[in-house]
């Protein structure tokens, strides 16, 4: 209530503080006698009259808003740039390519973009020779793809999109959805930037140790503090294998990081993916917003490598219409704030900036350097090139061009190339070098942060943007004139000094040969993220399988920090004797963490917490055996892992997907929210603790156990007293069956569904990934 949260663009400080009071609106504008034209204009084209009579049957313009139309409002990818575009790039037309970005650009002017509103360079300008400038290969270097998942568009247009910028030397970006095993070893198929998302789909030891750059996903340019969802028709095998999930079971990725809740924890997941690969990049992707700036110099504070300002007009077809017109601001607002105040703050030398939404032309991209930017990202412009006609669609998985689908015989009409890309882009630098002579600038490095090159006499031309004041975009002259506007040092993230180090150095034979080592040492809670970079480093040597399970046997004594062995691959087990902090077993790809009491301890376990918030999250195979109560949010998001824990906080099993929990004692409210696959043992559960949505809907199923469980059960617990001495488990096991009654089987009701499709596929001899058994999945789960 009464947040404030909105935003206003092109409305004057008078109106604003009338009728919105409190509302931030940077860049003035229309004011109360300009809206009254203007709804005065459209009564009359609602109610049209001739000579006194009313009209009536004269048809409304159809709107266009979302999508062209013919009398619609204008869009900058309509009929006429989609086909010179397409047609440019096929045929290698760079004289075609021109007539295209003259017609977004003189379109960009007629108040549909901020930028259309500058005019570039002064009276000053001496233009140099084009064979001055630095070359198209430097330049493309510096552009990158789009974060559009495998899953929301089709192995084709993924690969097509990596292909081509690996072929350019510059980064294509995963998405959210993970990548392919096979096309992360693959030097042409690979996408450099691998994305981490709130949904952590994919995100293991491999994934992020084959990454150049790691890209937190804060926000989305199309639909800012939303999550998203991959609907069960899109969830074909093969995607559900690369997300470690269950095909044809929707996918939900939460709004927010269940992991970051404070700048404080941003940092920690910057420090725990730098250890989970100390060469990759690390960035942060924000949406442009008012109050930016202040985000973008605590980003840099935490140690961010480079932080990407994201535009409001990002093309996600698949988005609410209402977040596509509604949220977010031009990236002109949140570049110019960022680069402000990281120069205000002195910390602009320290990282990378980077932009992107709906970069289209060499200008789009000059005007961000001049502002401030140093990369750039495009994504829907390479989706166009790759056959994209902008359907809208997206989400249903009926793209007709084979771009944002999953359905073999709509993927047969993908039309794309990686050579059309690469014929975009190299066009794209020239006509960068093109304006960069035009400027007298010998590079685009020369061109960063040269706002006095950018004027805005066109801004005040028009009878509708004279009152806007686009000042507070191109402030410089308060600013020390040597201060540096670009990267120019790398930020200190203290590689050298971590835990991990010792453990390396004790674990070496068994990185190299295999063999078998065990590892003792104290340990204190300002050690974080203890693990991490040892299972990089076995992930380097052994890849995606690991090494065999406890090959390096850790014991360590003493409270650790947050993050005990995110990420941690198959082949090493850490034991803690002692307690942890928050994010134990975080992003667990294989790896088996064990906490346990001090033998010294009087305290029954299982009323005393010995672990915090977000055991597990994102977890996608290996074991945990926790003797003790953990926080909230237990699980959120795992895959594939099993972990038995003596209780549990609150929201636990939030949107999991796979894997199995065994929890022996207490739960807090809210369990199983927008849980999908997996299952769980839970002790004692009272209904009034599981989420009433998913329980009076009938997602989740609550049963007794039956046999098979019973054992499964049974072998767990007998595993975690063995592994924990756990007084509370082995009462269980003495108890017997009386004690296994205890326990509620929960189940989400698709995920059952489909795993007794698959496997009545297998009984009957069936493909379980093929299309009939796919076509099955599809009725009983109402894809």
């Amino acid at each position: 209530s009464a947040a404030q949260t909105f935003e206003a663009v092109g409305l004057s400080q008078e109106f604003v503080d009338e009728y919105f009071t409190g509302t931030r609106s940077r860049l003035g504008g229309v004011g109360l006698d300009v809206i009254e034209n203007e709804n005065a204009a459209r009564h009359a084209s609602a109610y049209p009259t001739k000579a006194g009579t009313s009209l009536v049957h004269e048809r409304l313009t159809s709107g266009g808003e979302y999508q062209w139309r013919r009398d619609g409002a204008p869009h900058l990818f309509n009929p006429e740039t989609v086909f010179k575009l397409q047609h440019a790039t096929r045929t290698r037309r760079y004289d075609i390519f021109r007539e295209y970005t003259d017609l977004v650009d003189s379109q960009a002017e007629q108040l549909m973009t901020l930028r259309g509103l500058f005019s570039l360079g002064d009276h000053d300008v001496t233009p140099i020779a084009l064979d001055d400038v630095e070359p198209v290969a430097s330049i493309v270097k510096r552009f990158s793809s789009g974060a559009m998942s495998y899953g929301s568009i089709s192995p084709e247009a993924h690969e097509t999109l990596a292909i081509a910028m690996n072929r350019l030397g510059a980064k294509s970006n995963t998405g959210e959805g993970g990548e392919d095993v096979d096309r992360l070893i693959d030097p042409e198929r690979r996408s450099a930037i691998k994305q981490v998302a709130s949904g952590r789909f994919g995100v293991t030891s491999m994934y992020l140790t084959h990454a150049d750059d790691i890209q937190i996903k804060m926000a989305q340019g199309a639909k800012p503090g939303e999550g998203g969802q991959l609907p069960p028709n899109k969830v074909y095998p093969w995607i559900a294998r690369t997300r470690h999930a269950t095909a044809g079971v929707g996918l939900i990725s939460p709004p927010p990081h269940h992991d970051i809740y404070s700048i404080e924890d941003l940092k920690q997941l910057i420090f725990d993916l730098k250890r989970a690969n100390p060469s990759a990049r690390v960035h942060v992707k924000l949406v442009s917003q008012s109050g930016i700036g202040a985000v973008a110099a605590g980003v840099s504070k935490a140690l961010a490598d480079v932080i990407l300002i994201s535009g409001h007009d990002g093309g996600t077809g698949a988005s609410p219409l209402n977040s596509l017109k509604h949220a977010g601001t031009p990236w002109e607002l949140g570049l110019a704030e960022a680069q402000q105040t990281l120069i205000a703050n002195d910390m602009r030398d320290r990282v990378v900036v980077q932009v992107d939404g709906q970069l289209k032309t060499g200008r789009d991209v000059l005007v961000a350097a001049l502002l401030g930017a140093e990369e750039f990202g495009f994504a829907t412009a390479p989706l166009v090139v790759s056959g994209c006609i902008m359907m809208r669609v997206c989400h249903l998985d009926t793209c007709p061009v084979g771009v944002a689908t999953q359905n073999p015989e709509l993927r047969e009409r993908f039309s794309g190339t990686p050579e059309f890309v690469v014929n975009f882009f190299e066009f794209i630098a020239q006509q960068v070098r093109e304006l960069l002579a035009s400027l007298g600038l010998r590079s685009l490095d020369e061109a960063i942060g040269r706002v006095d090159l950018l004027n805005t006499d066109r801004a005040v031309s028009h009878w509708k943007t004279d009152g806007l004041d686009l000042t507070p975009i191109l402030q410089s002259d308060s600013f020390d004139p040597k201060a540096p506007r670009k990267h120019a040092r790398n930020q200190i993230h203290e590689i050298d000094e971590h835990f991990d180090r010792i453990l390396l150095g004790q674990s070496a034979s068994a990185l190299a040969s295999g063999e078998r080592v065990e590892i003792a040492r104290d340990i204190q809670n300002t050690e974080r993220a203890v693990g991490t970079m040892l299972g990089h480093e076995l992930t380097k040597a052994h890849g995606v399988n690991g090494l065999p399970a406890d090959t390096i046997d850790v014991t360590l004594t003493g409270s650790a920090g947050q993050s005990l062995g995110a990420f941690m691959p198959s082949g090493i087990t850490l034991r803690l004797i002692g307690d942890a902090n928050d994010y134990v077993g975080k992003g667990l790809s294989g790896g088996t963490v064990i906490v346990r009491k001090h033998p010294d301890s009087t305290f029954p376990a299982e009323d005393n917490v010995i672990a915090g918030n977000v055991v597990g999250y994102g977890a996608t195979s290996g074991s945990m055996f926790i003797n003790g109560l953990v926080g909230e949010r237990f699980f959120v998001r795992n895959s594939g892992a099993t972990a038995v824990v003596e209780g549990v906080g609150d929201h636990a099993l939030e949107y999991m997907t796979g894997g199995l929990a065994v929890i022996l004692g207490s739960t807090g409210r809210n369990l199983g929210a927008g849980m999908s696959g997996g299952i769980a043992y839970v002790n004692g559960l009272s209904t009034e603790l599981v989420n009433p949505d998913a329980l009076s809907s009938g997602e989740l199923a609550l049963e007794p156990l039956g046999g098979a469980d019973r054992e499964i059960l049974r072998d767990l617990l007998q595993r975690h007293v063995a592994e924990t001495e756990s007084e509370l488990a082995q009462r269980l096991l003495s108890g017997g069956d009386a004690a296994l009654d205890a326990f509620t089987k929960v189940t989400p009701r698709d995920y059952a569904a489909v795993l007794a499709t698959r496997q009545s596929a297998v009984d009957a001899g069936v493909d379980p990934d093929g299309s009939e058994t796919w076509l099955r999945i599809m009725e009983v789960t109402g894809g």
